[in-house]
């Protein structure tokens, strides 16, 4: 169940982020881009980068994605991306394996052709989709590695090739370098410190301004070599790196995706594009060159650049699995709340009133009718003269001998038995229980009510007195049977003519078997009724308890939402999460009075949505939840008040009525401060520095969502002429949330704590004979 109720969830967030007919809109990219993961240690930054632009993009299905692994490492070649395995030649182990793939990625010369097939079919892709594209004069092209993963040896080489050939394509080639650092490894802390080290010094290398690099990369299909070549300039456009902790020290929750959020919207605020709906003058809108020129020293030494992310939203799966919980209980609650039944409706329910009995015993019965066949049996001829004087049992006798009741047992008692015998009071009553749920609207606890001895107007208690006053009955009536038989002959009521002997016989042959076989078919009628009553009994016993296991199931099903939208609202953010449980039982509650105002009180209870009330667990919890699932999303969350904007749903939810008689009323200026400032604590920037406010700091702010809301433009108009960074937004009509990028650049080397911590571990492993690097250490720039 609890698998269920994630996807629901998820499927219900996904939904309204994805915007499905909540209104909101997604962006697109300008130019063409292609994503090159280099190393298996970031395989999963891959999958989930790939997973943000399909949900943020629209033209996402033109993006291409190559992941690049060592043979031994997990390669990431799912959902489009295209994968290429560099094999070294020889067994590595950590002392020689960054140097060992960077002689690999050279000596096979297999790997490098097919290496340059793939990149051309990254390429081909492009092309492909170019009509998704607003322009396809350029591409952008960002690499994503991580710091301590040995493959970033050939960052350079992969990276030129690319360059290379995307640029046979395109008339430029705009590339960044986002790398993603772990500062507190679990495992090969030295090691990883020390590669850490490497990388970062060879980054220093990439980006200097003097940095020139010439490699026979670009391979023909007859395997013939051309040299590619890159000019004094630094390799990356700019570099973005991205730690696992942040400018505080803390270590960042969930910061593979955090991460990935800030590679997914620093590349739309660089290539997004602008259609005349989206525009706005007075967005102050992101320029790439000029965001360069302010993180560069006066020397022309490039600065490096990390981000900080943070989004303020509905907590759509939180909502969704606490409207599921009011929801499912709102509708217990209809199954308790039942109108006033009179027992004869009571028992009409089970099949078991007057008028169902009287139709039931007609169908086991034999046809009265055939008692008056009793009168043409064989008779012995002993005259009325002789008979007067008898009994009536002794007449009978004298004129059938055992004819009567031979007859009377053949016809009637073993015809009845028989019936009987065949007879399932289970499934009858049952039967009767389905049609009358299915035109009733009486609920599993008023049946369990009503099957309860112990409660007033129980069903079972009235056919338990009903029972014992039918025995009672059936003794009467066998003694008033012996007493009829024990009657003289000439006390009977029956028509005598005087001298006619053989009509007076006649007289009483008629109403012999009228009389008593009357009787006796009517005590045979009570005997029936009341074994079938006393089968009925037995059943309702064992509906009760199986009603009771059924009741206790529906309870378990609601302690398991409960537990399920709790725990969900405890992941949830404090401030944005605040007042959820309390404000969706109000609004749960609403629309559920109000879908049955306008379309019955039945409505939940349709063959359609959850089903008739008392078989809710006929297909077992499976399948209630399914249902209970599949109605919630029909008729609950697809309700009017689920479309507001989540400034709206915040507001309200702030000032949601409670028994709390201190509540003061959130005013909106407070609600968007409050907004405002949890925005700005989570966007901490992801790296640790020596120093926040080093030299050459420099900063930028950009909002993504909706200028025609009301936040946003609050938000752009906090401190806006006091505050020391630029700030901006990119216009997404949506109403589910808002997102904030936060940028900052002008930082070195030197200024990373990663770095000044692993520089011991760096030189200690390079002392031991640990071959750090691919290329000549003398090419590398001095340690800082």
């Amino acid at each position: 169940m609890s698998e269920k109720l994630r996807q629901f969830a998820e499927a219900y967030a996904s939904a309204e982020d994805q915007l499905i007919g909540s209104g909101d809109g997604r962006s697109s990219i300008h130019y063409p881009a292609v994503f090159l993961f280099i190393g298996g240690r970031c395989g999963m930054a891959l999958k989930t980068v790939m997973e943000i632009n399909s949900r943020k993009w629209d033209n996402s299905a033109g993006v291409a994605y190559i992941h690049v692994a060592a043979q031994a490492e997990a390669l990431r070649t799912s959902g489009g991306a295209f994968g290429h395995v560099i094999p070294p030649l020889e067994e590595l182990d950590n002392k020689t394996k960054r140097s060992g793939l960077h002689r690999a990625f050279y000596n096979n010369e297999e790997q490098l052709v097919q290496l340059n097939a793939v990149l051309r079919k990254a390429g081909r892709q492009l092309a492909e989709y170019g009509k998704l594209y607003s322009s396809f004069e350029r591409v952008h092209l960002s690499v994503i590695t991580c710091a301590d993963d040995a493959l970033n040896a050939v960052v350079a080489e992969i990276t030129l090739l690319a360059d290379y050939i995307l640029g046979q394509s395109f008339k430029s080639v705009q590339t960044d370098l986002y790398t993603l650092m772990e500062e507190s490894p679990e495992e090969q802390y030295g090691y990883s410190s020390a590669i850490n080290v490497a990388f970062l010094r060879e980054l220093e290398w990439m980006q200097s301004p003097e940095f020139t690099f010439s490699a026979p990369l670009h391979m023909t299909e007859e395997r013939l070599a051309i040299q590619v070549e890159h000019a004094p300039a630094p390799l990356f456009d700019l570099v973005y790196l991205l730690s696992d902790k942040d400018e505080r020290g803390m270590i960042v929750q969930d910061e593979l995706r955090q991460n990935c959020e800030m590679i997914c919207h620093i590349q739309l605020l660089k290539n997004r594009s602008r259609t005349a709906e989206q525009y706005r003058p007075q967005d102050g809108g992101y320029n790439n060159t000029s965001f360069k020129n302010n993180i560069m020293t006066g020397s022309g030494r490039a600065g490096y650049v990390s981000a900080g992310f943070s989004r303020v939203k509905r907590p759509n799966e939180s909502i969704a699995l606490t409207v599921l919980y009011h929801f499912y209980v709102q509708l217990l609650e209809r199954l308790k709340s039942s109108r006033d039944w009179s027992m004869r409706e009571k028992l009409a329910y089970f099949g078991l009133d007057a008028s169902d009995r009287t139709a039931l015993l007609d169908s086991l019965l034999p046809d009265r009718s055939a008692i008056g066949d009793m009168t043409g049996l064989m008779t012995s001829g002993v005259g009325y003269g002789s008979l007067k004087r008898m009994t009536l049992q002794e007449a009978e006798k004298a004129l059938f001998g055992e004819g009567c009741r031979m007859f009377f047992r053949q016809n009637f008692e073993e015809e009845a038995a028989d019936r009987l015998r065949s007879f399932d009071t289970e499934s009858w009553l049952r039967s009767k229980v389905s049609l009358s749920a299915a035109a009733g609207d009486a609920g599993i606890y008023e049946l369990l009510e009503w099957t309860d001895e112990q409660e007033a107007g129980s069903v079972l208690s009235a056919l338990r007195s009903l029972i014992r006053d039918m025995a009672r009955d059936l003794a009467v009536s066998g003694a008033e049977l012996e007493a009829l038989y024990a009657a003289s002959v000439e006390d009977q009521p029956f028509q005598r003519l005087p001298l006619l002997d053989k009509h007076n016989t006649r007289s009483l042959i008629r109403y012999l078997t009228e009389t008593v076989y009357s009787h006796k078919l009517n005590m045979l009628r009570l005997y029936t009724e009341l074994e079938i009553l006393r089968r009925c009994e037995a059943v309702l016993e064992q509906f009760h308890r199986q009603t009771q296991v059924l009741a206790a199931e529906l309870e378990q099903v609601k302690l398991e939402l409960r537990t399920a939208s709790e725990d969900s609202i405890r992941l949830a953010d404090q401030y944005t999460g605040q007042n959820l449980f309390e404000y969706y039982e109000h609004v749960t509650a609403a629309i559920m009075t109000e879908t049955e105002t306008r379309r019955g009180r039945q409505v939940f209870f349709e063959d359609r949505f959850m089903g008739p009330a008392a078989e809710l667990l006929h297909n077992g919890m499976e399948g209630l939840v399914d249902r209970l699932l599949l109605t919630c999303r029909s008729l609950i969350l697809s309700a009017e008040p689920f479309k507001q904007t989540f400034e709206e749903e915040l507001l309200r939810r702030a000032n949601v009525a409670s028994d709390y008689n201190n509540r003061q009323i959130v005013p909106q200026d407070e609600l968007f401060k409050r907004l405002y400032r949890t925005l700005e604590e989570n966007a901490v920037i992801h790296v640790r520095l020596l120093d926040y406010t080093h030299e050459h700091r420099y900063e930028e702010r950009y909002f993504f969502g909706d200028y025609e809301g009301e936040f946003l433009p609050y938000a752009l108009g906090v401190d806006d002429t006091s505050r020391l960074y630029k700030t901006g937004f990119v216009h997404e009509k949506r109403s589910s949330g808002v997102e904030k990028l936060q940028l900052m650049g002008g930082f070195h080397t030197e200024d990373l704590m990663v770095y000044r911590n692993g520089k011991t571990y760096y030189e200690t492993y390079t002392a031991n004979g640990y071959e750090l690097h691919g290329i000549a250490v003398e090419q590398l720039p001095e340690m800082r």
